[in-house]
């Protein structure tokens, strides 16, 4: 089973552009904020992150994100979309692999709903990283509750 909130490999820059784009036509909405995750080359006994290997499981992911998204909607009633799409398989330094668009007519819920939604789905999608790192080594990284 495929999810439409999980996308193979990085989330590309002509894809974001493509989501923010779509936004404009929305005559209601006064403010947008998204947030972009992206791999970072931290460091790990002497060697650095090369690439993240992610995986889902696939079956849950929908369920978790209405979860999430329900949970933000009855918190922060001026928010009208909800926006989360994440990578599984290779992303390499630099990539995006989370993105996640509120939406409201205002713009302070957006940024409060924005961190919520991150955090929630930190603690709670069920996506896991592997780390490649540049002397060939790897480790699975415990997810951050």
């Amino acid at each position: 089973m495929n999810s439409p909130y999980l996308i193979n490999g990085p989330i590309t820059d002509y894809w974001i552009k493509s989501q923010l784009f779509r936004f404009h036509q929305h005559h209601q909405t006064g403010a947008h904020a998204f947030f972009l995750g992206q791999v970072r080359a931290d460091p790990y006994k002497g060697t650095h992150v090369s690439a993240i290997e992610y995986s889902a499981y696939p079956e849950m992911i929908e369920t978790v994100i209405h979860e999430i998204e329900s949970e933000l909607f009855n918190h922060f009633n001026e928010i009208q979309t909800i926006e989360i799409r994440h990578s599984t398989g290779l992303v390499k330094v630099g990539e995006v692999s989370l993105f996640v668009l509120i939406s409201s007519a205002h713009r302070k819920p957006v940024f409060t709903a924005l961190e919520n939604c991150v955090e929630l789905i930190k603690h709670k999608l069920p996506v896991w990283k592997k780390e490649l790192y540049e002397d060939g080594s790897y480790n699975w990284v415990e997810p951050s509750l």
